[in-house]
């Protein structure tokens, strides 16, 4: 059966499990639309850590999808490395990023 796009999905590091979302949202600054990507990492069990979330925002040289010709959860910089926030591997990347950090 195939995995609802709305559903977390589960990432394993070291030891330590998260539930992941992808979600895309919208706002209206200066009478433009601009999209936005938020990705949100639960650690679990639910209550052992806060909530992880990473937003991105478009920008004049950053883009997050908003339809045709991008794929869905693409985000990047328009001459530059891109990133699919549906893969669990730059989930992942984004992650052990956040936890060098602190």
């Amino acid at each position: 059966m195939p995995r609802h796009s709305k559903s977390p999905r589960r990432l394993v590091v070291d030891a330590r499990t998260y539930l992941w979302t992808l979600r895309h949202s919208h706002s209206v600054a200066d009478g433009s639309r601009c999209c936005h990507e938020t990705l949100t990492l639960h650690p679990q069990p639910a209550g052992t850590g806060g909530p992880l979330r990473i937003v991105f925002t478009e920008g004049p040289d950053r883009y997050v999808p908003g339809g045709a010709p991008l794929g869905s959860g693409d985000v990047g910089y328009v001459r530059g490395a891109s990133l699919n926030l549906h893969e669990p591997g730059a989930v992942r990347a984004l992650l052990d990023v956040a936890l060098a950090r602190g």
